[in-house]
This record gives C-alpha cells, structure tokens and sequence, in this order.
C-alpha cells in the first residue's frame, strides 16, 4: 500500500476546566477554585458524533459532583462516587458560549447547588449528557468541602482551539 503524503498540518486541541464559587449561607465566600479536567475518551467520541448529522448525540448539559478521589483516567464513563442527595444530584446546567481567541471558541455550563442540606467532601467534578447515566465528557479532581446551609456554583468550560 502506497502512503500518502499530507501537506501542512492543523492541530487541534480540546481543553476544559472547572470553576467553582463556594458560599456560605450568609453569601460570605468560602472558598473559589479552579482546575484542569481530563476529556475522556467517551466524551470525545461523543463530540464527534456530535459535528455529524448522520450521526448526532446530546448536548453535555448536566454537572455532578462526587467524594471519589481516585485520579481521573481517560477510559473513566462516569463520577467514582457520584453524590445523588443532600440537594447535590446531578443538575442541568445553563449552557452558553464565550469567545477567548477566536468568536465563540469555549463553551461554558453553569449551575448553583443553592439548597444542600448536609456536609460532604466533594473530591471529583464530571460533565454529562444525561440526568443519570449518559456520556461522561471530562471528570476532575478538587478539594471542597460543603456545609448544610451552602451554595456551591460550579462552572466547566470546554475551548477549541486550531492549536
């Protein structure tokens, strides 16, 4: 088999990360934060398929939060221990796009948890396409803890960028 040659060569790159806001119940900030996820090889396949007509998928509108504090692995499909109660379940976000390098180059996705009701370690973030189940895109690694009476904002963005 003959190879061919390409000429030039485009990169691509996806990145993402989390941010969160955590307050207590007088509003006070607590604590603010902000790191790197992994994109995970089901998230990028369904991102792919996502660009295809003859393929398509669901957007990535829902946040969870986990106690897992296992690394991230690209070949993860869900949150080590996804925290379904204490008003911290899985929630839609409010999706919408911002523009750093080039015109609507990042997405974001935001939601507030303004009702938890009891105090858990929080030890992962994760990105997904469904209420429950679903494609994971990205999973992270953090450090915050809640208290009954808190409200934890928690905004992933995801750039595309040409290199």
């Amino acid at each position: 088999m003959k190879s061919i040659k390409v000429e030039g060569s485009e990169k691509g790159k996806l990145i993402g990360w989390f941010e969160w806001i955590l307050r207590d119940k007088n509003g006070n900030i607590k604590s603010i934060g902000r790191t790197k996820n992994l994109v995970v090889t089901a998230g990028i396949g369904a991102i792919t398929g996502l660009m295809l007509s003859d393929v398509g998928g669901t957007a990535f509108d829902y946040l969870a939060v986990g106690t897992d504090n296992t690394s991230p692995s690209a070949t993860d499909t869900a949150l080590g221990a996804e925290i379904t109660d204490s008003g911290l379940a899985r929630a839609a976000g409010t999706g919408s796009q911002e523009t750093d390098t080039v015109t609507n180059d990042t997405a974001k996705l935001t939601h507030t948890w303004s009702n938890i009701t009891a105090s858990k370690s929080i030890r992962e973030l994760g990105v997904f396409n469904a209420s429950s189940g679903g494609t994971m895109l990205a999973r992270a690694n953090v450090t915050v803890d809640v208290s009954a009476g808190d409200s934890l904002t928690l905004t992933h963005k995801t750039k595309l960028s040409a290199s």
